[in-house]
Protein backbone atom coordinates (compact mmCIF):
# COMPACT_ATOMS: atom_id res chain seq x y z
CA UNK A 1 0.00 0.00 0.00
CA UNK A 2 2.41 2.30 0.91
CA UNK A 3 5.66 1.46 -1.57
CA UNK A 4 7.72 -0.32 0.99
CA UNK A 5 10.68 -2.88 -0.47
CA UNK A 6 10.39 -6.07 0.80
CA UNK A 7 13.60 -7.01 2.54
CA UNK A 8 13.00 -10.37 3.07
CA UNK A 9 11.36 -13.29 5.16
CA UNK A 10 12.49 -13.96 9.07
CA UNK A 11 10.93 -15.99 12.13
CA UNK A 12 8.60 -12.90 12.97
CA UNK A 13 7.17 -12.22 9.21
CA UNK A 14 8.30 -10.45 5.84
CA UNK A 15 9.87 -7.31 6.26
CA UNK A 16 9.42 -4.47 4.56
CA UNK A 17 11.47 -1.57 4.82
CA UNK A 18 11.65 2.16 3.65
CA UNK A 19 14.52 4.92 5.18
CA UNK A 20 15.41 3.94 8.30
CA UNK A 21 11.82 2.12 9.10
CA UNK A 22 11.08 -1.22 8.96
CA UNK A 23 7.57 -3.40 9.20
CA UNK A 24 7.55 -6.54 9.83
CA UNK A 25 4.00 -8.45 9.17
CA UNK A 26 3.52 -12.00 10.26
CA UNK A 27 2.61 -14.44 7.22
CA UNK A 28 -0.47 -13.82 6.29
CA UNK A 29 -0.23 -9.89 7.22
CA UNK A 30 -2.30 -9.75 10.03
CA UNK A 31 -0.59 -7.55 12.18
CA UNK A 32 1.92 -4.48 11.40
CA UNK A 33 4.96 -4.21 13.81
CA UNK A 34 6.93 -1.48 13.76
CA UNK A 35 10.81 -1.05 15.24
CA UNK A 36 13.21 1.11 15.14
CA UNK A 37 16.74 0.50 15.08
CA UNK A 38 17.77 -0.30 18.40
CA UNK A 39 13.85 -1.16 19.82
CA UNK A 40 13.75 -5.18 20.88
CA UNK A 41 10.32 -5.00 22.09
CA UNK A 42 7.69 -7.71 21.15
CA UNK A 43 4.38 -6.01 22.48
CA UNK A 44 2.11 -4.60 20.35
CA UNK A 45 -0.67 -1.96 21.24
CA UNK A 46 -2.04 -0.05 18.39
CA UNK A 47 -0.41 2.85 17.08
CA UNK A 48 -0.62 5.91 15.39
CA UNK A 49 1.82 5.81 12.11
CA UNK A 50 2.45 8.97 10.06
CA UNK A 51 4.01 8.56 6.77
CA UNK A 52 5.22 12.22 5.31
CA UNK A 53 5.37 11.06 1.24
CA UNK A 54 5.64 13.36 -1.75
CA UNK A 55 2.72 14.65 -3.86
CA UNK A 56 3.13 12.34 -6.10
CA UNK A 57 3.41 9.74 -3.64
CA UNK A 58 0.13 11.05 -2.22
CA UNK A 59 -1.54 10.03 -5.28
CA UNK A 60 -0.34 6.50 -6.01
CA UNK A 61 -0.83 5.57 -2.29
CA UNK A 62 -4.09 7.07 -1.89
CA UNK A 63 -5.67 5.22 -5.38
CA UNK A 64 -4.25 1.90 -3.73
CA UNK A 65 -6.21 3.03 -0.71
CA UNK A 66 -9.34 3.36 -3.25
CA UNK A 67 -9.14 0.41 -5.05
CA UNK A 68 -9.05 -1.38 -2.13
CA UNK A 69 -11.60 -0.49 -0.92
CA UNK A 70 -10.73 0.57 2.29
CA UNK A 71 -12.83 3.66 4.20
CA UNK A 72 -10.47 6.70 4.72
CA UNK A 73 -11.11 9.67 7.00
CA UNK A 74 -9.79 13.20 6.99
CA UNK A 75 -9.22 13.66 10.59
CA UNK A 76 -7.94 11.31 12.92
CA UNK A 77 -11.44 10.86 15.06
CA UNK A 78 -13.20 9.26 11.81
CA UNK A 79 -15.84 12.20 12.04
CA UNK A 80 -15.40 13.03 8.44
CA UNK A 81 -15.51 9.54 6.12
CA UNK A 82 -14.43 9.40 2.33
CA UNK A 83 -12.79 12.84 2.43
CA UNK A 84 -9.11 14.00 2.59
CA UNK A 85 -7.83 17.06 4.31
CA UNK A 86 -6.04 19.84 2.52
CA UNK A 87 -3.86 20.49 6.19
CA UNK A 88 -0.76 23.08 5.76
CA UNK A 89 -1.66 23.19 2.08
CA UNK A 90 -1.02 19.87 1.80
CA UNK A 91 -2.87 16.54 1.87
CA UNK A 92 -3.76 14.23 3.98
CA UNK A 93 -5.64 10.96 5.10
CA UNK A 94 -6.35 8.84 7.27
CA UNK A 95 -6.95 4.83 7.40
CA UNK A 96 -6.99 1.55 9.80
CA UNK A 97 -5.03 -1.41 9.07
CA UNK A 98 -6.99 -4.55 10.17
CA UNK A 99 -5.40 -4.48 13.85
CA UNK A 100 -6.88 -1.05 14.61
CA UNK A 101 -3.50 1.65 14.13
CA UNK A 102 -4.25 4.25 12.28
CA UNK A 103 -2.29 4.93 9.44
CA UNK A 104 -1.78 8.76 7.84
CA UNK A 105 -0.38 9.31 4.62
CA UNK A 106 0.01 13.75 4.38
CA UNK A 107 2.23 15.62 2.05
CA UNK A 108 3.28 18.67 4.54
CA UNK A 109 5.01 18.47 7.67
CA UNK A 110 2.50 19.05 10.67
CA UNK A 111 2.82 23.26 11.59
CA UNK A 112 4.22 23.74 8.48
CA UNK A 113 1.95 26.25 7.29
CA UNK A 114 0.40 26.91 3.62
Amino acid sequence: MLGFARTGVGDTGMAFAKARLTLTVPEGGAVLRAHRQGDTTDEITPQHYAFLVAEDDFGTIFARIQQAGLTYWADPSHHRPGEINHNDGGRGAYFDDPDGHRLEILTRPYGSGG
